[in-house]
C-alpha cells in the first residue's frame, strides 16, 4: 500500500498537513503516517487522520532539530513512502532539502496546492515572479516531496474512535553540530500571521501618527495592525515583524482591510489567501481593488473614521 508521510515542527502545522494528506490518501488508497516530536500527541494525530504515528526520539539539550534528518532519511529508505509532505517553515525547508538530497529525490518548496493527475501522480503548484505566475511541478522520483508553507491548508477535523499504530523510532546518532546557546527572539509586536483580522497600512497614510486610525479600527474589530513593505523598511513607522509581502509575512486572516495600500503584486502575494478583503484607497485604479472582495474608493481620512463610527454603533461599543 502507498504511504503518505507528514512532518512538521509543531502540532498546528502537522494538523494542516494531515488535512492535505487525507485528501490525497483517498485518491491513492494510501495510508497516512505522521511524525511526532512528542509521544503525547500520537492519539491526537490518529484522531485527526493519521493511520500511523512515528514518534521521534528526544533530543539532548545541545542537539538541534536538524539532527532528525538522518533518522527520517533512514526510515524513508526502509519504508519507501510515495509522498512526503513537510511543513515549509524556514527550518522545515532546510530539513526537507537535506532529506531530499539524502534520498536522491526531487522537492517542490513553497508548494501552495496539491492534487493527483489521471495517473495518480502528485501534481504540485507554487507561485513564481511574486505571484504573477504559477509553476506546476511533477516529481518523477520517489518519494514525491513538497515543503508546504504554514496555513496553506485548514487543520484536519478530528474523528474520535479512529484507530492507528504508534511506533517509536531509534535514537538519533551523533552529530558534529551542537547547540551552544539558545536566545529567544524578542518580538516588537504580536504575531500578525496568527491574527484573524488584519488592518494593513500602506503609503497612503501620510504621517506616522496617523497609524493610530488603523490601530483604532483594528481595536474595534479585535484585530491586529500590519503594513506594506515601505512602511516598515523605508519609513520605519512599524516593525518589520508586521510587514506583509513576498519577502515578509504571509497571512491568511478571516478579514484583511487595506488602508491606503496600493496593492503591488509583491504585497498581494502575502495576503492573497485572506478569506475576505476590503480595500480603502482614493485611487480607483489601485491594483489592490483587483484582489478585493469589497472596495471603498475615497480618502482614508474620511472613510476610516466613518467606518469606525458605524462599527461602534453596530457592535454597541
Amino acid at each position: 500500500m502507498a504511504e503518505i508521510w507528514i512532518f512538521a515542527e509543531n502540532r498546528e502545522q502537522t494538523l494542516e498537513l494531515l488535512n492535505a494528506g487525507r485528501s490525497l490518501a483517498g485518491g491513492l488508497g494510501a495510508k497516512v503516517a505522521a511524525f511526532a516530536l512528542d509521544g503525547k500527541l500520537a492519539e491526537e494525530y490518529i484522531n485527526h487522520g493519521a493511520d500511523e504515528v512515528l514518534v521521534l526520539p528526544s533530543l539532548a539539550e545541545d542537539q538541534p532539530l536538524e539532527s532528525y534528518v538522518s533518522v527520517i532519511a533512514e526510515e524513508a529508505r526502509r519504508e519507501k513512502p510515495d509522498i512526503f509532505l513537510i511543513g515549509g517553515t524556514q527550518r522545515g525547508k532546510e530539513m526537507a532539502a537535506r532529506i531530499a538530497a539524502r534520498l536522491n529525490t526531487g522537492l517542490c518548496s513553497g508548494c501552495t496546492a496539491l492534487r493527483l493527475d489521471e495517473k495518480k501522480q502528485l501534481v504540485m503548484e507554487r507561485m513564481l515572479f511574486g505571484g504573477a505566475a504559477v509553476q506546476t511541478v511533477v516529481c518523477t522520483t520517489r518519494p514525491q516531496m513538497a515543503a508546504v508553507p504554514p496555513r496553506t491548508f485548514e487543520q484536519a477535523s478530528p474523528a474520535k474512535g479512529r484507530e492507528g499504530k504508534v511506533r517509536e523510532l531509534p535514537p538519533v546518532p551523533g552529530t558534529p553540530v551542537t547547540v551552544v546557546k539558545r536566545t529567544p527572539k524578542v518580538r516588537e509586536s504580536v504575531d500578525v500571521t496568527e491574527a484573524k483580522i488584519v488592518v494593513c497600512v500602506g503609503r497612503g497614510v501620510e504621517k506616522k501618527e496617523d497609524i493610530a486610525l488603523a490601530r483604532e479600527l483594528a481595536q474595534v474589530l479585535g484585530g491586529e495592525v500590519g503594513c506594506s513593505r515601505p512602511v516598515a523598511e523605508e519609513l520605519q513607522w512599524l516593525p518589520e515583524d508586521v510587514y506583509i509581502g513576498i519577502s515578509g509575512k504571509k497571512i491568511k486572516p478571516e478579514l484583511y482591510i487595506g488602508v491606503g495600500v496600493a496593492g503591488q503584486i509583491q504585497h498581494v502575494t502575502g495576503m492573497r489567501d485572506s478569506k475576505v478583503v476590503l480595500a480603502i484607497n482614493r485611487d480607483e485604479n489601485a491594483p489592490i481593488f483587483d484582489a478585493a472582495d469589497y472596495g471603498i474608493v475615497g480618502d482614508l481620512y474620511d472613510a476610516v473614521p466613518k467606518l469606525i463610527k458605524e462599527l461602534r454603533n453596530a457592535l454597541k461599543i
